[in-house]
């Protein structure tokens, strides 16, 4: 539900990736996020609480805040290359 009020998109999860807990991934107290795999259908919407929902390649990534960069590219970096 929230993925789909957030974004517009029917999602579904199909397994969890990694959780990352670094202390220092965010400089204002410890968080620690899971990141979970999913399929999605639909097209992005931007929720009532953002300016606008993009989708990116992978090398045309905007600047992003904390890891989530890190966190991308080991999701990229896991996948197989394609042929």
């Amino acid at each position: 539900r929230e993925a789909l009020e957030e974004t517009g998109l029917q999602v579904r999860l199909t397994g969890q990736f990694h959780t990352y807990s670094d202390p220092a991934r965010d400089p204002r107290h410890h968080t620690v996020s899971t990141v979970f795999l999913a399929t999605a259908q639909g097209r992005p919407v931007a929720g009532d609480d953002a300016g606008q929902a993009r989708i990116f390649r992978p090398d045309s990534l905007p600047d992003l805040v904390f890891d989530h960069a890190r966190i991308l590219n080991d999701y990229f970096g896991s996948r197989p290359a394609a042929a």
